[in-house]
C-alpha cells in the first residue's frame, strides 16, 4: 500500500487542491450574485428560468466546497449579500441589462467554469475532490447545452465568421 492510498476524506489537500477550491468557491459566489442580478434585468420568461437554474447550482456547490474546506480547516472567501428582488419595470431602460447580454454573459461564465472544473479535476490526488468537480463539471456541460439551445432560438448567438469549403463548389 503506497502513501496516500488510503480513504481520500483522510488525506490532506495539497496546496494545489486548496488554491483551486478556494478561488472556485469565491468565484461561484460572485456568480450567484452576478446571476441574481441579471435574474432582477432579465425579461424573457426561459431566460430567467436558466438563471435561476444556474443559481440553484452555483448555491450547491458552495455549499458542497464550503464543507469540504471547512473540515480541512480552510478559511473560507467572503460571501457576497443575497441581491434584493427587482421589478423590471423599476429599472430605467437605458440601464437595464438586456436579454441577449445576460445570455451571452451566462453562456461565457459556464464555459470558464467547465475549464476551471477539468483543471481542478486534473491537478486533484483525491480522489473525492475530482470526482465532486466531475459531477460540477457534467451539470455546467448540461446547463450550457441549453443556454446553446436558448441562444440559438431566440436568435441571440452571434456566430464567428463561418468557414466555407472552396473545394465544395468545384
Amino acid at each position: 500500500m503506497g502513501i496516500l492510498s488510503g480513504n481520500p476524506v483522510d488525506e490532506p489537500m495539497h496546496y494545489g487542491e486548496v488554491f483551486g477550491t478556494w478561488s472556485y468557491l469565491m468565484t461561484a459566489k460572485g456568480l450567484v450574485a452576478g446571476y441574481q442580478t441579471h435574474l432582477n434585468h432579465a425579461g424573457d420568461e426561459d431566460l430567467q428560468k436558466l438563471l435561476e437554474e444556474a443559481i440553484q447550482a452555483g448555491q450547491q456547490e458552495i455549499k458542497q466546497i464550503e464543507t469540504l474546506l471547512k473540515e480541512n480547516e480552510v478559511g473560507l472567501p467572503p460571501t457576497p449579500p443575497e441581491r434584493p428582488k427587482a421589478c423590471l419595470e423599476d429599472i430605467p431602460v437605458g440601464a437595464r441589462f438586456p436579454d441577449p447580454e445576460i445570455a451571452a454573459g451566462l453562456a461565457a461564465s459556464v464555459s470558464a467554469g467547465l475549464v476551471a472544473c477539468s483543471t481542478i479535476m486534473g491537478q486533484c490526488i483525491r480522489e473525492d475532490i475530482a470526482m465532486m468537480f466531475g459531477q460540477f463539471h457534467v451539470q455546467k456541460a448540461a446547463l450550457g447545452a441549453k443556454v446553446l439551445r436558448l441562444n440559438k432560438e431566440k436568435g441571440w448567438l452571434v456566430p464567428p465568421p463561418l468557414h466555407h469549403s472552396r473545394s465544395a463548389d468545384c
